[in-house]
């Protein structure tokens, strides 16, 4: 039998619902992120650079685009004949099919991958977060206490601590209360959803709680354990940890890279983020250009004028465009004469010229007011938005759409356009 001392398993089954028409088509870990990434990058570069070459990735949601930026794990390194990465949907087992119902079930349902390895400890990861951690440290850590389970947690401002599994720890670290999204939270330290397991711990805490219903590791997996009197530690960290699971948290991650001095750094050689990249021509910056505070990737085309933007691979900005910051995805193409502001734009998305984004007063959303919020204009992948178009804050739009859909050429702030077969 292969013996690895760790294993990790990576969780990629996410919708990501509140990032509204950006995930209609694709899981939110394979969202792109500044430019040239994807989320899932970021939780798979770290366990390359921290020597974890044992990786299941658990993947439920439209999984076509995950699974082939994955492939066989050559850009981490992690295409290996024993361990590498491993792509683990749901599969049809003899006596029935099931969907990953939590976290936790999820993780249940791969049993026999991790078994195959008999690993010492298995490090369970979520695949939407941004941030660089070496789990090694995290490892001893964990040994050093001869912990049962270590939990990553970081303090947060109080007032947004009801937001997040809270723990409790005493003067050593060790926890001795876990709190899941409390009304009034005893402590600021929020899990960061990493958990370092005993593999014996794991697997008899899995079996026990196989039949309950969405089982899920903060609301029963850590409190099974906590019950039975198992040594859990919280262990500190306190580096750049994002969450992005909003249409706010996401765009201000990546305007966040674009900082004079980069609260997350893409830019260290000790610590590389890896990812499958296209291969791709240099880009292309005409004299017409001007480009200020900007991450261009390449394969990009400039004509126009680009400021505080995040602006993917084989882009292509007309003559007299303006966009600021705004987050532009791969192979969009921006028409002449546009003003695009403050807006995230999906992959493939084609604007006719002289479009107006992001335009007047801010109004909530009539299609849902907590996810199109910010004020920013959101356009989901492959859509199409006819020449002269003006479109508000706070809007969605999703589809290929004609001059028709618009009320005298504008879509108020607030308003969506959706095409049928989208939603």
């Amino acid at each position: 039998m292969i013996k690895k001392e760790m294993i990790a398993m990576l969780l990629a089954g996410g919708q990501g619902s509140r990032l509204g028409v950006l995930t209609q088509k694709v899981a939110k870990p394979a969202v792109s992120f500044g430019g040239k990434y994807r989320i899932i990058d970021f939780p798979l570069s770290n366990c390359i650079n921290s020597g974890i070459d044992t990786v299941g990735v658990l993947t439920q949601y439209q999984p076509l685009r995950l699974n082939s930026h994955i492939g066989i794990g050559i850009p981490w390194d992690l295409d290996r004949n024993i361990g590498g990465v491993t792509v683990l949907p749901p599969y049809e087992k003899s006596g029935n099919s099931e969907w990953y119902t939590g976290t936790a079930n999820a993780i249940y349902q791969n049993l026999e991958y991790m078994e195959q390895y008999n690993p010492e400890y298995v490090l369970i990861l979520s695949g939407d977060h941004i941030y660089k951690m070496d789990y090694e440290v995290m490892l001893d850590y964990h040994k050093s206490n001869d912990a049962d389970i270590t939990i990553a947690a970081m303090p947060v401002p109080f007032e947004e601590a009801s937001r997040f599994g809270i723990v409790v720890t005493d003067e050593n670290n060790q926890i001795t209360d876990f709190q899941e999204k409390p009304e009034h939270p005893r402590s600021n330290l929020a899990s960061m959803g990493i958990y370092i397991f005993k593999w014996s711990a794991l697997k008899e805490a899995l079996i026990t709680l196989r039949n309950q219903s969405n089982c899920d590791f903060g609301k029963h997996i850590i409190p099974y354990c906590f019950d039975k009197k198992e040594k859990i530690f919280a262990y500190e960290y306190n580096g750049y940890w994002k969450d992005v699971g909003t249409l706010g948290s996401y765009w201000e991650a990546n305007m966040e890279l674009i900082d004079i001095i980069p609260v997350f750094n893409l830019y260290e050689e000790f610590w590389r983020i890896y990812t499958k990249s296209d291969t791709l021509p240099p880009q292309y910056i005409a004299d017409t250009a001007k480009i200020d505070k900007s991450i261009i990737s390449e394969g990009c085309e400039i004509y126009g004028e680009v400021y505080d933007s995040v602006i993917g691979a084989g882009v292509v900005i007309g003559k007299g465009a303006v966009v600021r910051n705004s987050i532009i995805m791969k192979g969009t193409t921006i028409g002449d004469g546009c003003q695009v502001n403050k807006s995230i734009i999906a992959e493939n998305v084609t604007i006719d010229n002289n479009c107006e984004l992001g335009i007047g007063d801010e109004v909530p959303s009539r299609l849902d007011p907590k996810i199109y919020a910010f004020g920013l204009a959101t356009i989901g992948e492959n859509s199409y938005i006819p020449p002269n178009t003006k479109i508000g804050k706070n809007t969605a739009i999703s589809g290929r759409t004609e001059p028709s859909d618009y009320l005298n050429g504008v879509l108020a702030g607030g308003e969506y356009i959706i095409k049928a077969g989208e939603m």
